[in-house]
């Protein structure tokens, strides 16, 4: 995907809106390209928009007093977030930071409101959302406590292909390893011998640049 457009074709929570509800949101939500290492937002900002992935990778993580790092998940392109914290009115509980050069689509906080207030399919897209996103934090504590590294690795790939959070993903991704590192909680370096375990499991293949997804129920259950 390139346009807002594209995105918006690809997104669930559109296919219940009017031609003249679609219009508007078009209309009303910017478009923002951010490079690789940018904070698309701080812990501690006011939210002020919905934000959707054009195209790229952004983190969710929080930095303790110490100094020290933790990734909560990743949105990959076709995915929205922020919207709990719009419907809590709250401000940012965590960084979100871009992995690559992402564009990002900017739906300003009066326009998901009027959504909200108008639309019922809409209303149903977000419960939908809700409940999607806390099942990928459970199973992210889960990972994390249970699983060992090649298993982490597998599930945190197979979570990038999740078809309500992120519905436009085919069986092609592009992420690296460091990206990958980032995601599972887990070094490069270990990032790279899982891998290669699962490519011998003939569950991906890793190629330039990606990786081609061949058996993505495999890779969600690998380790169990």
């Amino acid at each position: 995907m390139k346009t807002l457009t594209d995105l918006l074709d690809a997104s669930l929570w559109t296919k219940s809106l009017s031609a003249d509800q679609r219009a508007r949101v078009e209309a009303e939500t910017l478009v923002k390209d951010v490079p690789s290492g940018a904070f698309v937002c701080r812990k501690g900002d006011p939210v002020e928009n919905w934000v959707g992935i054009i195209d790229g990778l952004v983190k969710m993580t929080s930095v303790s007093p110490e100094g020290k790092s933790t990734t909560f998940l990743g949105v990959t392109s076709g995915g929205w977030f922020g919207e709990g914290s719009l419907l809590k009115d709250a401000t940012r509980k965590y960084d979100i930071v871009a992995l690559r050069a992402t564009r990002l689509a900017m739906m300003p906080r009066p326009t998901f409101q009027w959504l909200l207030d108008t639309d019922i399919g809409f209303n149903r897209f977000l419960l939908m959302q809700l409940n999607e996103r806390l099942s990928q934090f459970v199973a992210i504590v889960e990972n994390e406590r249970l699983l060992e590294p090649d298993a982490r690795v597998a599930r945190s790939i197979a979570a990038l292909f999740n078809p309500v959070l992120y519905p436009a993903m085919g069986p092609e991704v592009q992420v690296s390893q460091e990206e990958i590192g980032y995601l599972s909680g887990v070094s490069r370096q270990r990032v790279n011998q899982a891998l290669r375990v699962l490519e011998g499991a003939g569950l991906l293949k890793v190629e330039y640049g990606g990786l081609r997804i061949l058996d993505l129920e495999g890779l969600r259950s690998f380790g169990a």
